[in-house]
């Protein structure tokens, strides 16, 4: 296991990272993000890093990996090193996969989502139905080779190997960590081969990020990827979740609720350079970006 002392964290070089999935164009809420976690590490003297979560094919598309470095390159934000595609990196997951199946964390699951929702046993939490353990300590070994199925990791058996955790938010202070809130999450899938908890655990560690700067709704995921960091013996970044952007009915700009696009504002001639010093202006000032962008 991972010491959580909290010398086991230190890191004297600063390294952050942006890692959007390429499912569609770039949009205001992306722009900060991006720009937090670059002035963040060229502030620090350290390098800002670009990692493109490909690994769902069904979703991500290979024309929007080329938008998404175009809108950067216009936002004038340059990375460091070469661009890290997930797509490239499976047989790292895989290990780290393995690794938790040999400690007998992980286990098969065959149960679809509307099994789930169905289910009178599914607790709720924020994001939905947990996984109220169906498929845990059944053995369906006769299964795994005719029927669609996921791995999830016994949380409860997990939390209990790795003992207490916790991680500092620059926000939040130190955080006890609470994987149990989260249920038997999903550690590889039945449409792609790795989920979003493992592979950017791994990718972290393998990229040397010192400080993971991201928006607030990922606070709660971090839970999940403390215990993770332990099982695996991984080292423990910093933590920053900064807010997110809203406009000015307080709806958050993201792409399910129509967030102008990077493309967008281009098209209609918006100066990135304006752009992006509104951008730095509402990190300490929040009413500043909607006059001055979403005003017509």
């Amino acid at each position: 296991m991972a010491d959580d002392s909290p010398s086991s964290a230190a890191v004297t070089i600063v390294a952050t990272r942006f890692a959007p999935s390429p499912t569609g164009r770039l949009h205001i809420g992306h722009a900060f993000s991006a720009m937090m976690a670059h002035d963040f590490a060229r502030a620090g003297g350290g390098s800002f890093q670009l990692r493109i979560e490909d690994i769902d094919t069904s979703r991500c598309r290979e024309e929007h990996v080329d938008a998404i470095l175009e809108d950067l390159r216009w936002l004038g934000l340059d990375w460091d090193g070469p661009v890290v595609r997930q797509s490239e990196r499976l047989e790292l997951y895989a290990a780290a996969l393995e690794r938790l199946r040999a400690m007998g964390l992980i286990y098969p699951c065959f149960c679809t989502r509307r099994d789930i929702a169905a289910s009178a046993t599914a607790p709720h939490g924020g994001g939905g139905a947990i996984y109220p353990g169906t498929c845990r300590g059944i053995d369906q070994r006769h299964r795994l080779a005719g029927e669609a199925h996921c791995w999830r990791i016994d949380i409860a058996r997990a939390a209990a190997l790795a003992g207490p955790l916790s991680w500092h938010d620059d926000r939040a202070g130190t955080v006890a960590a609470d994987p149990l809130s989260h249920g038997d999450v999903v550690l590889a899938r039945k449409d792609a081969p790795f989920a979003y908890h493992l592979a950017v655990v791994v990718d972290d560690a393998a990229q040397g990020i010192s400080d993971i700067v991201r928006g607030e709704d990922l606070f709660a995921a971090t839970h999940v990827h403390r215990l993770l960091q332990a099982l695996l013996d991984l080292p423990v970044p910093r933590y920053h979740h900064h807010r997110l952007l809203a406009d000015a009915e307080g709806r958050r700009l993201a792409k399910r609720d129509n967030a102008p696009t990077l493309a967008a504002l281009r098209e209609r001639g918006e100066d990135p350079v304006g752009l992006v010093a509104s951008l730095r202006r509402a990190i300490v000032d929040p009413g500043i970006l909607i006059p001055t962008l979403f005003s017509g």
